[in-house]
């Protein structure tokens, strides 16, 4: 699978990283333990079957031209499935709403990259950064726990992009060099 994934400015990322090493410390399912030099906090707009070289080049003309995008986290959210998901939720905003449905759309209407994830449809799509994940329950952490800011709110921006191959288990930038 191909990943075209948004990456925070310095300071929120940070700021995630930090949630991480404080749910490593509590024993808790958490990013920080995931040690493959490609793992940051990162916001996943799509997964394909392929990311083919017309699809790259056009994902990429629509992110050079929203990014850098407002960034709103907003307390915690769980997820299940295969695996339980801890996750800071993603605000919704409609600037970052339009950039979701464009780079969709881009894979939808290119044959050549396969099976897109439904998960990522936008009418489905739940913006969020994961904070851990594993097979148990996702931990019932109270957000106070988790963030410095009340009520898990937090402001930053959107800057920059990649992709990730996840057979190479490698990352490429797409869309504006910050």
């Amino acid at each position: 699978m191909h990943s075209v994934e948004l990456l925070p400015d310095e300071a929120t990322e940070r700021a995630v990283r930090d949630v991480w090493n404080r749910l490593r410390r509590a024993g808790l399912p958490s990013q920080a333990t995931h040690r493959h030099p490609t793992n940051r906090p990162h916001l996943t707009l799509v997964t394909a079957d392929a990311l083919v070289p017309e699809a790259r080049a056009r994902v990429d003309e629509a992110l050079t031209a929203a990014l850098p995008l407002p960034l709103v986290l907003r307390g915690s959210v769980r997820f299940t499935g295969r695996a339980h998901v801890l996750a800071w939720a993603v605000a919704r905003d409609d600037a970052l709403l339009r950039l979701h449905e464009s780079v969709w759309r881009v894979l939808l209407h290119t044959p050549a990259c396969g099976r897109l994830n439904p998960l990522h449809e936008p009418s489905r799509w739940s913006p969020h950064i994961t904070l851990g994940r594993g097979r148990d329950t996702a931990p019932a952490v109270p957000d106070s726990a988790l963030f410095d800011a009340p009520s898990g709110f937090l402001t930053g921006s959107w800057v920059a992009a990649r992709t990730y191959d996840s057979a190479t288990r490698t990352t490429a930038p797409v869309g504006p060099v910050p």
